[in-house]
């Protein structure tokens, strides 16, 4: 008797503990660590917004327990009278601690939300404000080093342009985009000169800026008349710098017209899709890693405001768990162009080349970096004008 009444205590015991277990369970499942993302343009553009989203998915898929909400479309053409800080709170009313802003222009909303919500963390992709200073203890700032990828882009533009005139379509002016043009064109004039033998004065590198991260109609110039206008010129390469992928889906128009055109999009892994003729690679971001860092400080109490500026792996510069920064080669990009590449990849990682070494000018003649010197990060961060040899205004005004 006593043995069946222990034996019923004991079942009863194990069936109240599964019952606090699964209530436990279900409590942890109601209550994920929530992350929000705020994203430029549409969350699917084959560009800029589609590699942090996709980043944002990384971080659930290696971070189990963690969700994440996003808003897209947050900028002036879509959300009219939408402020930043709005929609942060609608993000923190829904749970989310942490709070990823992925443009430039949210600077100043960014900040100002994070002097709102002390207890919420911030990340500010592309800005300087724990540089400058600016950044309450709440707000970080990432960026991936693309230079090195624009680098690479010029590079097999350079190997592929027939005639030497390779264009650059070009967003908004500011500091980021100056130096991914600059760079484009360092990539593209090591290549003539070095690779090819050619010289110098016969490369032609116009820079066209449309003056946003993409097309807002009665706003910015029309980027696919732009990639027109490159082609329909003599330009035979152009090199993206905006979020979206006109300048592929447009090289592949002109393809079929029977023109020997090509293009380079930019930002995202898989903006090549659908192009395959015309392609000829894409440099490309890989947030996930970088992000996954400052979610698990944010939900681990490690918190700490810096600035950091992540690179390739110059191991395996397209590993997705390892390196920020990547190029794919586009089908559309020869076998020896491609060898070519391979080593001069393989150089930038070794630093055996230093495309930031002295001298290099600024456009209207006066010294970027001075013979024998290398520029530092803060002064390619900071870029003033475009280089010397390139073709486009360096400023809005």
């Amino acid at each position: 008797m006593t043995k069946k009444i222990f034996c019923g205590f004991v079942i009863s015991c194990l069936v109240f503990a599964f019952i606090l277990a699964t209530a436990g369970l279900v409590s942890a499942e109601e209550k994920p660590n929530v992350f929000g993302l705020l994203l430029v343009g549409p969350y699917n553009d084959h560009g800029w917004s589609q590699a942090h989203y996709e980043g944002g998915k990384y971080v659930e898929k290696m971070m189990p327990g963690s969700k994440m909400i996003y808003i897209d479309k947050v900028n002036p053409a879509d959300r009219q009278g939408v402020t930043i800080p709005q929609l942060v709170d609608d993000m923190v009313e829904k749970g989310a601690t942490l709070i990823i802003a992925n443009s430039d222009d949210m600077k100043d909303g960014t900040r100002e939300a994070a002097a709102m919500h002390p207890d919420v963390h911030f990340i500010h992709i592309s800005g300087d404000d724990v540089l400058t200073g600016k950044a309450p203890k709440n707000l970080s700032n990432l960026m991936g080093r693309m230079e090195y990828g624009k680098m690479m882009a010029g590079f097999a533009a350079a190997l592929t342009t027939q005639n030497g005139k390779i264009g650059y379509l070009g967003p908004l002016i500011n500091e980021e985009t100056r130096r991914l043009a600059a760079c484009a064109y360092l990539g593209a004039k090591y290549a003539w000169e070095n690779v090819l033998k050619k010289d110098p004065k016969q490369l032609k590198f116009q820079v066209t800026w449309i003056g946003f991260w993409f097309n807002i109609p009665g706003v910015t110039a029309d980027p696919t008349q732009v990639a027109q206008n490159f082609f329909n010129t003599g330009y035979d390469v152009v090199i993206s710098g905006i979020d979206t992928t006109e300048a592929v889906v447009v090289a592949k128009q002109k393809k079929q017209e029977g023109k020997a055109v090509w293009a380079i999009p930019y930002d995202y892994i898989g903006a090549c899709e659908g192009a395959d003729d015309v392609c000829l690679g894409v440099p490309y971001f890989n947030w996930g890693p970088g992000y996954v860092d400052f979610v698990k400080a944010a939900f681990s109490g490690k918190w700490q405001s810096k600035w950091v500026w992540l690179g390739p792996d110059w191991k395996d510069i397209n590993n997705p768990d390892t390196s920020t920064i990547g190029f794919t080669a586009g089908p559309a990009l020869s076998a020896t162009a491609q060898k070519h590449l391979a080593s001069f990849i393989n150089d930038l990682g070794s630093k055996k080349i230093n495309l930031f070494k002295g001298p290099l000018n600024y456009q209207d003649g006066s010294p970027f970096v001075k013979a024998g010197q290398t520029a530092s990060d803060k002064k390619v961060w900071y870029m003033g004008q475009l280089l010397q040899g390139m073709e486009g205004a360096s400023s809005a005004k």
